[in-house]
């Protein structure tokens, strides 16, 4: 409070107006130390949340209350010397308090909302973070340190319905280098294909008289021109002549009587293996993908205003895998896997305005596992059977027992195929500056050499083998 200058007249002796001229300069005096004085009083900070109210106890008694903004508080006199202040609505007041005997004090009362069921809220759900929430008016704050960035996202949705705004002022800690992940995977296809195929084709260059030929058509025949035969009957003399087109792998021909036989009697097993063993690298939660093989054209055939015309697209086959990996918080790796093994399959393309268009046999499997590191999963089961049988034979002869079966050609084809995919995850972490990252040389690949050729050469420093090997 400004301290009051006291003047003291040494003697009151004098004219009226020389009185009134001190009394005059004293006044000015007083206000000129007021003014220079400062400022305003201090006051004092007070919170509280709406609904709740709060005893102000004076040491001496209370004369007068006044209140800045009756719509946030309102002040009720206990007693002579305490004052019952409640808060009704969100926002700021000023409250003076004169006393009988005294100096009026100050306060200065913002009223928030009640926080504490929010900020419980906060604690139970991440017990780890340190959050805190503030009131700004009608809106929220988020406040403090999180982890990641998920807990941030997370926190700001558990706040956003205790108020229409809510802004997040949370810092997300840098987190560390990912984890990197290895994909070994090792595709097996085996392939077996058996055969069976059985059929006779009978010629006759005259037997009983007859030149002819008796065959199921199912394998090539044979056609005259080659195999000559005379004729000993009625036409005494004259030849015939066969040519064979297919042999089969048997044949036999008996000149005296005439008679030719060629039978096809064949057994074929077959054995196919692939294996391929692509590695992946990616980050947690990063998708990585793999292709071996290549890609073949197919035409286009183009509409509206290039109707007619013909573009080339290539497309991808071979053995492709991608995945998604995930390290869980239990240090397990989820993942979902898509490995795919595709051929160009010629036999069932189709041919369209003079283009070959080839068509694709794929094999391709998508699930979701979860394993630890090192452990190993295989995909099996994939299995192709495939049995293809054909038979022909001649009405009437193919039924005569026994001699039957030389009227009957059988052609029996079998195919087998299973793929089998095993695939281990790995956790990796990148080589110090100091780990060797090639392999040892076994010799020096360059020697310095000496400018005087009567100087030895040196030695061949050798190669260090320490160090971490490579992946």
């Amino acid at each position: 409070m400004p301290q009051f200058l006291k003047i003291r007249f040494a003697s009151m002796k004098g004219s009226g107006r020389w009185r009134g001229a001190l009394l005059a300069v004293a006044c000015a005096s007083l206000l000129i130390a007021q003014d220079s004085s400062g400022a305003e009083p201090a006051a004092e900070r007070m919170k509280l949340t709406v609904g709740k109210s709060v005893v102000l106890a004076r040491p001496g008694d209370i004369a007068r209350v006044s209140i800045g903004n009756p719509e946030v508080i309102d002040a009720v006199a206990v007693n002579s010397r305490e004052i019952l202040v409640n808060a009704k609505s969100l926002g700021y007041s000023s409250l003076v308090i004169w006393q009988r005997a005294g100096e009026p004090v100050f306060f200065t009362v913002a009223v928030e909302p009640n926080l504490e069921p929010v900020r419980l809220l906060l604690h139970e759900t991440f017990p780890g973070e340190s959050i805190d929430i503030r009131s700004s008016r009608d809106a929220l704050s988020l406040i403090g340190h999180v982890s990641s960035q998920s807990v941030a996202d997370r926190a700001l949705a558990l706040a956003a319905p205790f108020s229409k705004t809510v802004v997040s002022n949370l810092q997300v800690a840098p987190g560390a280098g990912e984890k990197q992940i290895i994909l070994r995977v090792r595709f097996a296809e085996l392939n077996r294909v058996v055969e069976t195929s059985f059929g006779l084709n009978l010629l006759s260059t005259g037997a009983l008289n007859t030149p002819g030929r008796i065959s199921t058509g199912q394998f090539s025949p044979p056609s005259p021109g080659a195999v000559s035969g005379v004729i000993p009957a009625t036409l005494a003399g004259a030849a015939t002549t066969f040519s064979i087109a297919d042999a089969l792998n048997i044949f036999a021909f008996r000149p005296d009587l005439n008679l030719g036989a060629i039978i096809r009697d064949l057994e074929t097993q077959g054995l196919l293996q692939i294996l391929a063993e692509p590695n992946l690298v990616t980050t947690n939660g990063k998708e990585a993908s793999f292709l071996v093989g290549g890609e073949f054209p197919v035409p286009i055939l183009q509409g509206g205003a290039s109707a007619g015309a013909i573009t080339v697209q290539f497309r991808e086959y071979g053995i492709r895998v991608s995945f998604l990996p995930l390290i869980t918080p239990h240090h397990t790796i989820r993942m979902h896997v898509k490995p795919e093994v595709s051929t160009i399959d010629v036999a069932n393309g189709v041919v369209f305005s003079g283009f070959t268009i080839p068509a694709l046999a794929t094999r391709r499997i998508e699930t979701d596992v979860e394993l630890g590191e090192g452990q190993s999963f295989v995909i099996g089961g994939l299995l192709d059977q495939r049995v293809t049988e054909s038979l022909s034979r001649l009405p009437g002869l193919s039924s005569i027992p026994i001699l039957g079966a030389l009227f009957k050609s059988r052609s029996i084809n079998k195919n087998k195929t299973e793929l089998i995919v095993m695939v281990t995850p790995e956790l990796i972490t990148p080589r110090a500056p100091g780990d060797q990252a090639m392999p040892p040389i076994p010799r020096e690949f360059l020697r310095d050499i000496p400018l005087n050729p009567k100087e030895p050469r040196p030695e061949p420093r050798a190669s260090s083998t320490t160090g971490k090997g490579a992946l």
